[in-house]
């Protein structure tokens, strides 16, 4: 009896230190994807800023959305010019990784 109630006691320290590891390993995901969440919002909100600050950008015209570091631009705009600060702008904050660039040049 002594034997089978030690096997017991092992087994259920195995199934604790195992279900531990599974929920840190998850809490340690949901920390990482909220971090990465708050990262974007903050580059987000820095290109928007920086788009703002310039003159040759229209900030109400030019969509910024971020996800894992990689920037999409979208609108409409009348040069290529426009266009093409928009993206540089975006591509000079920290923590952007790349930048697509879907605004589209559309002659008023």
């Amino acid at each position: 009896m002594k034997k089978s109630a030690k096997s017991i006691l092992v087994a259920s320290m195995l199934a604790l230190a195992t279900a531990t590891s599974a929920y840190a390993v998850e809490k340690a995901h949901e920390k990482s994807s909220v971090s990465q969440y708050v990262d974007d919002a903050s580059i987000t909100a820095n290109i928007k800023a920086k788009h703002a600050e310039d003159k040759s950008v229209r900030i109400t015209a030019i969509g910024v959305e971020t996800k894992n570091g990689v920037v999409q631009l979208s609108g409409f705009t009348p040069s290529a010019t426009e266009r093409m600060r928009a993206e540089e702008i975006a591509k000079s904050v920290d923590g952007v990784k790349s930048v697509k660039n879907d605004i589209i040049v559309r002659a008023k």
